[in-house]
């Protein structure tokens, strides 16, 4: 039996599951061709096809048999090839600078943790009331008064250590750099 492409189109848009089967089988292959011509690589595709597919049941439900079923059936798939296209370059536009981002993002990380990590080796070469002094008070873990209290010295000798920290990891700094 031999039924064309319109009676199936009109018969699957109805429901028949059977004519959409026969459909796809005489379609497919032809189909697959148009959408690697479109997208021009294999993978893509097959997931256009498979997308067309997918969509087509309720898309028969527009097929009112005006043009050959093979006709709209490649506008279809033109129409899909356009959207897949737009969509992937809003997501490119939406992407740009995200790179970019991420790789900023990164540095940024790995500064801070090279500097965390010259803090650390420098804090070593601090005599041991300067590091201790500095331990309690880096990241504002305690106030002046705290770390003095907790030391068992004046917040004025907490206050100059400090300063005193300063200058020696800026003085370890310059020569470092200018090494």
């Amino acid at each position: 039996m031999n039924v064309d492409d319109k009676e199936l189109a009109l018969a699957a848009a109805g429901g028949d599951g059977q004519a959409f089967g026969v459909l796809l089988r005489r379609h497919y292959d032809r189909l697959f061709a148009l959408c690697f011509r479109l997208t021009g690589t294999q993978a893509d595709a097959e997931d256009l096809t498979q997308d067309i597919c997918a969509a087509l049941p309720a898309k028969l439900a527009a097929f009112r048999g005006d043009a050959k079923f093979t006709t709209w059936l490649y506008r279809v798939a033109v129409n899909a090839s356009y959207d897949r296209r737009r969509r992937q370059q809003t997501h490119a536009r939406h992407a740009e600078g995200w790179g970019d981002w991420e790789v900023n993002r990164q540095e940024t990380i790995r500064e801070e943790a090279d500097a965390k990590d010259w803090l650390a080796e420098a804090m070593t070469s601090l005599p041991q009331d300067l590091r201790d002094t500095l331990a309690l008070t880096m990241d504002q873990d305690m106030t002046q008064a705290q770390a003095a209290e907790v030391l068992g010295v004046t917040e004025g000798t907490v206050s100059w250590r400090i300063s005193e920290v300063k200058k020696r990891l800026k003085s370890l700094h310059e020569k470092e750099a200018d090494s």
